[in-house]
């Protein structure tokens, strides 16, 4: 894909959908840091489902570290790898407090120090909470970036590494969900929509297909 069909790939995009949103349901940034974290291995289906009661009952980090560990995982035993999940939320919200005050910081090394909360989960939180051009690569995107000859890559590093250089900077800061909503609804892993794909003529698997 080169720079003309890359520009004009987000522009369709965004054309489209003007103001991408997380799928995730949050209310504030702790719940989005949250949400994040059980997300792993997840549908945003299921963990909305899950973190609705959740979130009712603890919104905020003091509320989720008296609800304890049991307390939590009562509410997200629908998620994969829910008792991991519920000591590492556990864990993340009294580090909160205690070297915080409570908030999200908004550096990533200091996200990444969190229990449960990786590259990709500090990605998003800098991403959706505070608008930082960052690059969450998911599945959805990992696929999405190879298969269309974005920015191809043999690690989910690698492809973030070439997304940040390739995405035009106007488009950088909603790519992120462009991507993921492609990749989950049109570009999707066994049977790609090809037919339906508004972008086709900038990929590189859309214009093989084409007679």
């Amino acid at each position: 894909m080169n720079r003309q069909q890359i520009d004009t790939f987000f522009s369709t995009l965004r054309a489209a959908n003007p103001r991408p949103q997380t799928e995730l349901a949050y209310s504030s940034v702790f719940e989005l840091l949250a949400a994040v974290l059980l997300s792993a291995q997840a549908t945003d289906v299921g963990v909305n489902k899950a973190t609705r009661g959740l979130f009712a009952a603890a919104p905020t980090p003091r509320k989720m570290l008296e609800l304890g560990v049991p307390g939590i995982e009562a509410h997200i035993r629908t998620i994969g790898l829910y008792r991991n999940k519920a000591k590492n939320l556990h864990e993340t919200c009294r580090l909160l407090l205690e070297r915080h005050g409570g908030l999200v910081p908004r550096e990533r090394q200091a996200l990444e120090s969190l229990p449960g909360v990786g590259r990709k989960t500090a990605n998003v939180v800098l991403n959706v909470a505070f608008g930082e051009p960052t690059m969450a690569v998911d599945t959805h995107i990992f696929r999405v970036s190879n298969r269309t000859g974005l920015a191809p890559g043999k690690t989910p590093l690698a492809v973030e590494l070439a997304l940040l250089r390739r995405v035009p900077q106007d488009h950088l800061v909603d790519a992120h969900h462009w991507l993921i909503l492609h990749g989950r609804y049109v570009c999707q892993a066994r049977s790609p929509k090809c037919g339906q794909c508004t972008v086709s003529e900038c990929c590189d698997m859309g214009r093989k297909r084409k007679p």
